[in-house]
């Protein structure tokens, strides 16, 4: 908290120093700790070959079985289907020529139903486990947001009457405010099956384990002790 008043203090330019006085600036915040509802699955297989050909029609067959797979579970929401990185580049010998292509292919498993996303993606074998990840969904995201700003609000407006108190005022009025938000998360490394041998995983859900986020809203601003 920062105090300006009976002369001193650091001034705006363009503002008189009398307006200045007797301004406190301050912040506040508040903070909700959430579970996270939206699960991430990337999965993806790298293929190399002697012909560039040969490696991208391996991939993209790779591809479109398990996307033909992973549409037949798709719901809007709960689980949404896409494709990612689709790469292919050349290898090169010791004396800078190409002998040979790798490429590599993703498709991403992504929603709030996680039951159905973690099974959908032991069901694929051309494609294997690549990275799981978690996050606030936005829905979730905007109402948590919505509960530290109110948190933060409250303790800011209890802050500035006590300040104003404090230095022997009676109220306060408001004189500029900023709301920043922003989100602390903390996801502990999925537990993963092994997957030498892929026929195990075959109808198997992947185990995972979301952890929580912590959001947090800052307030910060001054006020005109009165």
């Amino acid at each position: 908290m920062r105090f300006i008043g009976g002369g001193y203090g650091r001034f705006s330019q363009g503002i008189p120093r009398e307006q200045l006085q007797n301004v406190a600036q301050l912040s506040a915040s508040g903070s909700v700790e959430v579970q996270q509802d939206l699960l991430s699955i990337s999965m993806s297989t790298t293929v190399g070959g002697s012909d560039a050909g040969t490696v991208q029609t391996q991939l993209k067959q790779a591809l479109d079985t398990a996307l033909a797979q992973a549409k037949q579970a798709a719901v809007p929401g709960q689980m949404d289907v896409r494709t990612g990185n689709f790469s292919l580049y050349p290898r090169y010998n010791k004396d800078g020529k190409i002998n040979g292509w790798q490429g590599t292919t993703e498709l991403v498993l992504e929603g709030k139903d996680f039951s159905r996303i973690t099974s959908t993606a032991g069901k694929i074998q051309t494609l294997t486990l690549g990275n799981v990840s978690f996050a606030l969904s936005r829905e979730q995201r905007v109402k948590v947001e919505g509960e530290a700003q109110a948190q933060a609000i409250e303790r800011f407006k209890a802050k500035a009457g006590e300040i104003a108190k404090n230095f022997g005022f009676g109220s306060y009025t408001l004189r500029e405010v900023s709301i920043n938000a922003n989100d602390q998360g903390y996801t502990p490394r999925p537990r993963v099956m092994a997957m030498q041998a892929k026929g195990e995983m075959a109808d198997s859900a992947i185990p995972v384990e979301p952890g929580k986020s912590t959001v947090l809203v800052n307030v910060s601003g001054s006020v005109q002790m009165k």
